[in-house]
C-alpha cells in the first residue's frame, strides 16, 4: 500500500528533513515550546499538597505513565524536575533517550507533578503546536538520531545536552493539521502496539510452554507410563521408580571460583583463558555451551590465585545476581567467586545437569536471600538434589529436550521478527507523519494492515 503525499512541497532549508509540504512553518522548538518551566509558578501551594512523582521507571517507551506513586511537593521541589498537565517530557540520558522514553503528562494529581531530573520537559505554547504531535516529533527517529550525535559525557552518562532540544529545527503544520496528524498517529499505533502485544503474548506462552518441557523431562521421564515413587523431596515430587534422587554434589564435583588481583596486569593483560564471571550472565540465558568470555585471565593469574583450571564439559552456574544461569565449557575455563562449577561424574550427563538446573526456578528462589544482590549460599547450593536416571534415558530426555525445545525456539524467533518488523513499521510511520511525508488530511493509510502483510 503507497502512503498518500502532500500536493506541493517545498525545501526546508535543513538537510536532514529536506522537502516538507509547502504550507509548513520551519521554527525551532523553542519557538514553540517553552523548555522546563520554572517550579516558581506553584510557589503559592501549600507544601503538603500531594502531587504525582515519576520516577524514570514509571515513563513508558511507549508513552504510557504510571501514576500509582504519590508525594508532597514539600518531599519533592528540592530534588526533582517539576511537571505540569499538558507538558511533554523526554528522557536526556543514554539509553533512555534512544529507546524514545517521554510521554504527554496527562491525568498528573492536582495537574501537576515531580519526576527524575534525567527528564527535559517542553511546554507547548497554545498558539503554535499540541502536546500529542510535539510528542510524536521527538521519539521520531530522525529527532532521536541527531539527538544521539549531540550527546555529551561517557558511557552509561551520556545526555542530550537541553541546547540541542531548544535549537531543533523542524518543520511545524498549522495547528488543524497536527491535531489530524496526532489522532492518525495515535489510531495507527494503537493497532499496531495490539499487533506487538499479541505477539509479546504468544513469545510468553512459548516461554512457559519450553520451561515446563524441560522440568517435565527431567523430573518425570518421556515415558508417561512408568511406575512412580515419591521422591521424599516435597518440591520434586514423585519420579519413575527406577530412577536415583540424589544431591548434586554426589554425582558432580563443586568448584567454586574466584577473581584473580586486578590491580597485577600480569594476571590480565595477554590472557588467553576464558573466565567466566557475571558479565556473561546475559550470553548464558539463551544459550547453552560457552565458548568465549568478556574477561580472560593468564595461567600466572591462575598460579597464584585460588582461580583453578576447569576442564571443558563443566556446567557452570551462577549463585549471585541473575542466579540460575548457566551453560556448558567447550575449553578449560575458570570462573568468578560468583559461579559453581560442577564437573559432573560418571552417573550424570553435563547435558542432563544443565537442564535440571534450568527447570529448578522455584527451587532456587527458595534458597535465595539479599534485598539488593541475590545470592544463594554455599551451604545451600549443597543441598540441591537432582533426579539421576540411567545414562541411557538420560541421553534419551537430552535428545528429545533439544528437540522439542528447538522448535519452540523456532517459532519464538518468528514471533521476535514479526515484533520487529511491526516496531519498524510503527517507527516509519511516526517519521513521516511529522516529516510530511505524508499526507493524512485525506483519511491516511492503515498502518496495522501494511504491517501485517509486512509480516505475512
Amino acid at each position: 500500500m503507497s502512503f498518500p503525499r502532500y500536493p506541493k512541497y517545498k525545501d526546508s532549508g535543513v538537510g536532514w528533513l529536506g522537502e516538507v509540504p509547502e504550507q509548513w512553518r520551519m521554527l525551532r522548538l523553542r519557538f514553540v515550546s517553552e523548555l522546563n518551566p520554572s517550579k516558581s509558578e506553584i510557589q503559592n501551594l501549600s507544601r503538603e499538597t500531594v502531587v504525582s512523582f515519576l520516577p524514570m521507571e514509571a515513563i513508558g517507551d511507549d508513552g504510557t505513565l504510571n501514576l500509582d506513586n504519590e508525594r508532597t511537593i514539600a518531599q519533592l521541589e528540592g530534588g526533582y524536575t517539576y511537571l505540569r498537565d499538558g507538558d511533554v517530557t523526554i528522557a536526556k540520558i543514554t539509553p533512555c533517550y534512544e529507546n524514545g522514553k517521554g510521554a504527554v503528562m496527562r491525568g498528573l494529581l492536582n495537574g501537576i507533578g515531580f519526576g527524575t531530573t534525567e527528564l527535559i520537559v517542553a511546554r507547548p505554547k497554545p498558539q503554535e503546536t499540541t502536546a500529542e504531535y510535539l510528542h510524536y516529533l521527538f521519539v521520531s527517529q530522525q529527532f532521536r538520531d541527531l539527538g544521539e550525535s549531540h550527546m555529551y559525557g561517557a558511557g552509561g552518562q551520556k545526555r542530550v545536552p537541553d541546547t540541542f532540544v531548544e535549537n531543533f529545527m523542524s518543520a511545524f503544520p498549522p495547528l488543524r493539521e497536527q491535531l489530524d496528524i496526532a489522532d492518525f498517529l495515535d489510531r495507527e499505533t494503537s493497532k499496531i502496539d495490539a499487533l506487538v502485544a499479541e505477539q509479546r503474548g504468544l513469545m510468553e506462552l512459548l516461554k512457559e510452554k519450553r520451561q515446563a518441557v524441560i522440568s517435565h523431562a527431567v523430573t518425570k521421564g518421556l515415558n508417561p507410563h512408568a511406575p512412580m515413587k515419591d521422591s521424599g523431596i516435597e518440591w520434586l515430587g514423585e519420579v519413575p521408580a527406577h530412577w536415583k534422587v540424589k544431591k548434586m554434589k554426589w554425582v558432580a564435583a563443586m568448584e567454586s571460583g574466584h577473581t584473580p588481583d586486578k590491580k597485577v596486569p600480569d594476571y590480565w593483560e595477554n590472557g588467553d583463558i576464558p573466565w567466566v564471571s557475571l558479565n556473561d550472565t546475559g550470553y548464558l540465558k539463551d544459550n547453552e555451551y560457552i565458548s568465549e568470555t568478556a574477561y580472560s585471565i593468564t595461567a600466572k593469574g591462575i598460579e597464584n590465585s585460588s582461580a583453578r583450571l576447569l576442564p571443558s564439559d563443566v556446567v557452570v552456574f551462577s549463585r549471585d545476581a541473575t542466579i540460575g544461569r548457566c551453560a556448558i565449557t567447550t575449553r578449560p575455563m575458570t570462573v568468578s567467586q560468583h559461579f559453581i562449577a560442577w564437573v559432573c561424574g560418571g552417573e550424570l550427563l553435563p547435558k542432563y545437569l544443565l537442564f535440571r538446573l534450568r527447570s529448578m526456578t522455584q527451587e532456587l528462589d527458595r534458597l535465595t536471600s539479599g534485598a539488593t544482590v541475590k545470592t544463594i549460599g554455599m551451604p545451600d547450593v549443597r543441598t540441591l538434589v537432582t533426579p539421576v536416571p540411567p545414562m541411557k534415558e538420560q541421553r534419551a530426555i537430552v535428545d528429545w529436550i533439544s528437540t522439542e525445545t528447538d522448535f519452540i525456539d523456532r517459532l519464538a524467533a518468528e514471533a521476535q521478527r514479526a515484533i520487529d518488523l511491526l516496531q519498524e513499521r510503527r517507527t516509519a510511520l511516526i517519521s513521516a507523519a511529522v516529516t510530511g511525508q505524508v499526507d493524512v488530511r485525506r483519511g491516511g493509510v492503515d498502518a496495522a494492515s501494511v504491517a501485517v502483510a509486512a509480516t505475512a
